[in-house]
């Protein structure tokens, strides 16, 4: 069957409920995971997504920061809300859809930490909580690598941009955190403990600029088109040859009052 499934930092759910609804009529995807939603579960706006035919829904938030809800089509099951390095923060959910064929697909949804300003875990609490945060997704994946069969997809704002074309500098970028080597080299061993597919460079070449975040300190954000591609869509080697399309939603950047991320939509055949 076909699967249309969207990732988009929305950076306050109820304050921009108004682009969500745009963007699923617009849009149509069967799945749709937030982060940073900055939404406590008794006021997440369930009611907006269910009156879009969206009755499926999952939240994980805490008030004023960070939090994850994915809302779907299609019914799905066994949520989980796995709290990394134990600091109570609401940045991971994990929900099983009931799609014919195994034991249907498990989708992760991730709100990785950004890590401040500063990288240097010896000076900067954030980055370390960071780095620590990406170290217990590798051995938490490592633990499920033994399922061969598993098919998950990982989605979210992961917070790095892992590759050279993943900013629009690698050069200045090299110090700055979401591009510096140590945080690529994390993520690149979070990929590796479940030999990870990354979905969206298998259509868009790893020589090609690929980004999914805009500063708001630009004055003109997309004529000086400084992105970052921070934003993931991921499949498990079961899941490797369904991936049929994907598109960043760029247009949805400058809407008004607009996130700073644009969403990722990708279409698989499952």
């Amino acid at each position: 069957m076909p699967l249309k499934l969207a990732t988009w930092n929305i950076n306050s759910v109820r304050l921009r409920i108004n682009l969500v609804e745009r963007f699923l009529e617009e849009y149509q995807p069967d799945v749709l995971c937030l982060q940073e939603t900055k939404c406590p579960n008794d006021a997440f706006p369930s009611k907006a997504f269910r009156k879009a035919g969206y009755e499926h829904i999952a939240f994980h938030g805490q008030k004023g920061y960070h939090g994850v809800a994915t809302v779907s089509r299609i019914p799905f099951r066994d949520e989980e809300r796995r709290d990394f390095c134990e600091k109570g923060d609401t940045r991971h959910l994990a929900i099983t859809l009931d799609i014919e064929g195994g034991d249907g697909v498990r989708v992760h949804n991730f709100y990785v930490p950004a890590g401040g300003d500063e990288p240097n875990r010896e000076v900067n609490e954030k980055f370390a909580h960071k780095l620590d945060f990406l170290t217990e997704m590798e051995s938490w994946y490592k633990s499920h690598k033994a399922k061969k069969n598993a098919r998950m997809i990982l989605v979210g704002d992961l917070n790095v941009a892992p590759l050279e074309h993943d900013v629009w500098s690698h050069k200045q970028l090299l110090k700055v955190v979401s591009h510096t080597p140590i945080e690529v080299e994390h993520l690149a061993r979070v990929m590796k403990a479940h030999d990870w597919v990354d979905v969206m460079r298998r259509f868009v070449p790893d020589e090609e600029k690929l980004y999914t975040w805009w500063s708001y300190r630009a004055k003109d954000w997309a004529k000086a088109d400084k992105g970052r591609r921070l934003d993931h869509i991921w499949v498990t080697p079961a899941l490797a040859e369904t991936p049929t399309a994907m598109e960043v939603i760029k247009e949805a950047r400058g809407w008004e009052r607009s996130s700073d991320h644009a969403p990722v939509l990708a279409t698989f055949d499952i």
